[in-house]
């Protein structure tokens, strides 16, 4: 445990690309699973906060604005889910003096969601602008757990070339692309199928969507809609998976 007996922590780094849901529910997950976590929320991620949650993010108050932020579904709903704070520690994007700005804080690893371009940029030519590219610089040198999930389309060759350069210095990049084979029936369904695989590149367990299991419909089944199961539910398609690999 740390001094503050919360355990070691992962740092959350949200920057200003849209996608605040998506972080929200990285974060409810984490303290789900009884992680600790540091929180830095970037200037420009505030504002969009502000915007997707007309809500504001404040350093002041930012116990409160954090409860409301996490409490609110991703289709708007407010008071949607409850979740415990006391485990999460607040950095301001302009404290440079801040734990996690040194390799000698400790912590289990970095999650940057969303991640806009220009984070992306930063984090990959090393420029340490704010805490949040900072942080990120320390776990990659540190060799820790770094996972991208960058949230922006379409991309350019210059981010491209910044994202395998992430890639090549160990980092997961993770784009923030929702699928639909877990069976979504509501956009918060969608958001927590990202926020999952962010956590499956961490490595901390969570159940925010049905896992591919081999068997097509299963998670149409298991969300309920529709009343089958492997290949009945799409006509067509049965006896045809073993005559064609190709595709």
């Amino acid at each position: 445990m740390d001094e503050r007996g919360r355990g070691t922590p992962w740092v959350v780094g949200v920057s200003g690309a849209s996608g605040t849901p998506y972080a929200a529910a990285v974060i409810r997950a984490l303290l789900h699973a009884g992680e600790a976590v540091d929180l830095v929320v970037s200037r420009a991620a505030r504002l969009t906060v502000l915007d997707e949650t007309g809500a504001p993010f404040r350093d002041g108050h930012w116990r409160e604005d954090l409860s409301r932020w996490l409490a609110r579904g991703a289709d708007g709903t407010p008071d949607r889910f409850t979740t415990d704070v006391t485990r999460v520690r607040h950095w301001a994007a302009g404290d440079l003096a801040a734990g996690p700005s040194s390799g000698s804080y400790p912590v289990k690893g970095m999650l940057i969601v969303p991640a806009s371009t220009a984070c992306v940029a930063g984090v990959a030519l090393g420029l340490s602008k704010d805490l949040l590219q900072r942080a990120a610089s320390v776990t990659l040198k540190e060799r820790r757990p770094l996972v991208v999930a960058v949230r922006e389309t379409p991309l350019g060759g210059q981010t491209l070339r910044h994202l395998v350069a992430l890639d090549e210095a160990g980092a997961v990049v993770l784009p923030a692309s929702p699928a639909f084979y877990a069976g979504a029936r509501h956009i918060q369904d969608l958001v927590d199928f990202v926020a999952g695989r962010v956590l499956d590149a961490a490595g901390v367990p969570h159940k925010l969507y049905h896992r591919w299991e081999g068997e097509l419909g299963a998670a149409r089944a298991a969300a309920g809609t529709d009343g089958t199961t492997g290949t009945a539910g799409f006509p067509g398609l049965a006896g045809t998976a073993e005559a064609d690999d190709g595709g």
